[in-house]
């Protein structure tokens, strides 16, 4: 393989990752305010790139997504980054303990929380959870 052809494939796979989380957005303060104004169910997961945990629960997530794509669909998914957002308004008006912890949102209700937890039934009841509000 000559090297051009190296380094093409090699950007080409480290965007892969970028293409996967695509349908989740990045926190800013106000969005969860605007999306729910909107009227969209809101999946939060509170995350750090440092912590183990989040990262499982990512992983999960993902998978759930690419088995179901009605989660992407009709579910906002929004990543806050702890390191950023764990001291903010957000977080305490949502009294989120630490990093690892998914919450969803419709209106003005929590319909469902985890908390340091990588369960795969329990992360698609939570999913499943946020998918039926969507959709009812």
């Amino acid at each position: 393989m000559d090297r051009r052809t190296f380094l093409t494939l090699t950007a080409a796979a480290a965007t892969l990752p970028l293409a996967a989380s695509a349908d989740i957005l990045d926190y800013t303060p106000g969005l969860v305010k605007e999306r729910l104004a909107k009227g969209e169910t809101v999946f939060l997961d509170f995350t750090a790139s440092w912590c183990s945990t989040c990262r499982s629960q990512g992983r999960t997530i993902r998978a759930l997504k690419d088995a179901n794509p009605a989660y992407a669909q009709q579910v906002t998914f929004i990543d806050v980054d702890w390191d950023s957002y764990g001291k903010s308004d957000l977080a305490k008006s949502l009294q989120i303990p630490r990093r690892s912890t998914l919450v969803v949102l419709k209106g003005d209700r929590e319909l469902g929380r985890i908390v340091a937890q990588t369960g795969q039934d329990q992360i698609k009841a939570l999913m499943d959870t946020a998918l039926s509000a969507a959709t009812s």
